[in-house]
């Protein structure tokens, strides 16, 4: 290959199918271009351009052949003058400026294509400004309380005084503006994207207006995260309420707290409160916490947070709230009984709703599913071609390594023509509460439904070296396997460092391991990752008749 040659791409019009594309790569070779590769859906060949080869004979060379070439672009640097057919602005314009966005406009600016995010409100959408980042600041710091006062060690002193939340909140501000400038705000310059400030709402399925400026784009990604939703509860919008985002901005400690949800947004700020000084009561409709994990889970994640003075009450309806003058009443009615919950503050985490109202999405020809998502293909797209979704509006699992996932390959999609679709196996998950909860793939429940017959294993933390070494035995790991197989379907954790443990989960079970391969893998002896393989013994052996490492 020419080392001088640039990477470029020429639009080809007329082509419909696989037999156009390979008369359009052997006429750009006979040209002399190198690594052609050409995509009949989107229009395009991509190719090394060699220098000394003339652009009017790779243009020949397609007219030869029976098809119309368009516009050469050299990739890197930005779309032509003209544009597209002479008609639009970019090549792609993504609405949002979050973790898919941002994945979205780095891959479609790699590939050469000229990229426009706009965006309302703060770069980096939800992780960085008041999810995941500002969240784990704080729990970190509220497990160092609780352990500063509640450790399990004979012969050490150590104690837990009042908690200064204000410089707790200060310190976390100052590391989600380190975090926003360095993994957002310095990359628009760094890969050469646009950022236009302002509201974007559709007029037209092909125009999308900001701010009174019209905007044509080859293609759109929607990319707008989602919001705390608040249930219609009577008098709670009077009474006043915190959210995971509002909660994350308290600078004095409440003495009583109730958290309406009890999965994991409500389950990690619940216990953060409960870590630093509250007197937590958690109250969920469902019958269980952490409903969505295996029922063993939920059990032992709920008798760790009781030991540590949490209230729980599930199965609950809450009837109402009402503020007096010097707290604020809760009452719901639990097993056919009402109960009423005197607290300081209300934490409302009931889920997140898709932020899609007033982006003009009628206009679009684009349509939102009954939980006002974006309603998208299994390769995302919506239903105006022209308009792909990605992340948390599209109603996908909200996980801020999923937005990214999806905005790189709706660019796939959209601009290179990939045809990529939506692949979740194994998908991880983390409850980040002391110990975490980590999951992937499959329940035992989800299985089921699924069609297989399936066998699974629970073993407790007493089993597991690592944690008897720690004295701490709170937790368990679930294995759910195919039982003609033996492959892995799935996997649970609650313990310490479960989030970490979980990964060699989600690669066996991508790879279709067996639980008895993964029996048969090395693990490092005193980690809690040797939970995995004990777990996975204890489908043929007794593991506590094993001596240590016993294979």
């Amino acid at each position: 290959m020419d080392t001088n040659a640039r990477p470029a791409v020429l639009e080809v019009r007329g082509m419909t199918c696989d037999d156009c594309a390979r008369h359009v790569t052997a006429a750009l070779e006979g040209a002399g271009a190198e690594e052609v590769s050409v995509t009949w859906r989107t229009g395009e060949a991509r190719f090394a351009w060699p220098g000394g080869i003339a652009e009017d004979a790779l243009r020949s060379a397609v007219e030869g052949a029976g098809y119309r070439p368009g516009t050469l672009r050299l990739l890197g640097m930005g779309i032509s003058k003209e544009g597209i057919d002479g008609s639009t602005d970019y090549d792609l314009v993504v609405v949002g400026a979050g973790s898919a966005a941002f994945a979205a406009a780095i891959k479609a600016t790699e590939a050469g294509y000229k990229v426009a995010l706009v965006e309302h409100g703060t770069l980096g959408g939800t992780c960085v400004n008041v999810g995941c980042v500002p969240s784990k600041a704080l729990l970190r710091a509220g497990e160092l309380a609780w352990a500063a006062g509640h450790h399990p060690f004979a012969g050490l002193s150590t104690s837990s005084g009042p908690v200064d939340l204000r410089a707790l909140v200060a310190q976390k501000d100052e590391l989600v503006g380190e975090l926003r400038q360095m993994k957002y705000t310095d990359l628009v310059s760094d890969y050469g994207f646009t950022v236009i400030p302002g509201h974007g709402r559709f007029v037209s399925p092909e125009v999308l207006e900001v701010d009174g400026r019209s905007l044509r784009a080859r293609m759109y990604l929607v990319a707008t995260g989602a919001s705390p939703a608040v249930p219609s509860i009577p008098g709670l919008a009077e009474a006043g309420y915190l959210t995971s985002t509002s909660a994350l901005e308290l600078t004095e400690v409440p003495k009583r707290l109730v958290v309406i949800g009890a999965n994991a947004i409500g389950l990690e700020l619940g216990q953060f409160f409960l870590h630093v000084g509250s007197e937590v009561t958690f109250v969920d409709v469902a019958e269980r916490i952490a409903p969505f994990e295996e029922p063993e889970v939920s059990d032992a994640l709920a008798s760790v947070l009781t030991s540590q003075g949490a209230g729980i009450h599930t199965g609950a309806q809450v009837l109402g709230v009402r503020r007096s003058e010097d707290h604020v009443e809760v009452r719901m009615r639990v097993n056919a009984r009402e109960l009423d919950l005197a607290c300081d503050e209300v934490l409302v985490a009931t889920g997140r709703r898709p932020n899609t109202e007033g982006l003009g999405l009628d206009a679009a020809g684009v349509t939102i599913d009954g939980r006002g998502a974006l309603a998208v293909d299994d390769e995302l797209r919506t239903t105006n071609p022209r308009i792909y979704g990605a992340g948390d509006v599209t109603g996908a699992p909200q996980f801020v390594y999923v937005s990214a996932y999806e905005g790189a390959l709706a660019v796939d999609n959209a601009l290179l023509g990939a045809g990529r679709t939506l692949d979740f196996t194994g998908l991880p998950r983390v409850i980040f509460t002391a110990p975490q909860v980590a999951s992937a793939g499959l329940t035992e429940t989800q299985a089921a439904a699924a069609g297989y017959e399936v066998e699974t294993s629970v073993l407790p933390l007493s089993a597991v070296p690592r944690a008897l070494v720690n004295h701490d035995t709170q937790g368990l790991v679930k294995l759910v396997a195919e039982a003609r197989t033996g492959r892995l379907l799935g996997a649970s954790v609650l313990a310490e460092g479960a989030g970490d443990v979980i990964q060699a989960a989600v690669l066996a079970i991508r790879h279709g391991i067996t639980t008895s391969e993964l029996a048969a893998t090395f693990h490092p002896y005193l980690t809690m990752a040797e939970g995995l393989k004990l777990a996975a013994q204890t489908f043929t052996r007794d593991v506590e008749k094993l001596s240590c490492c016993a294979a």
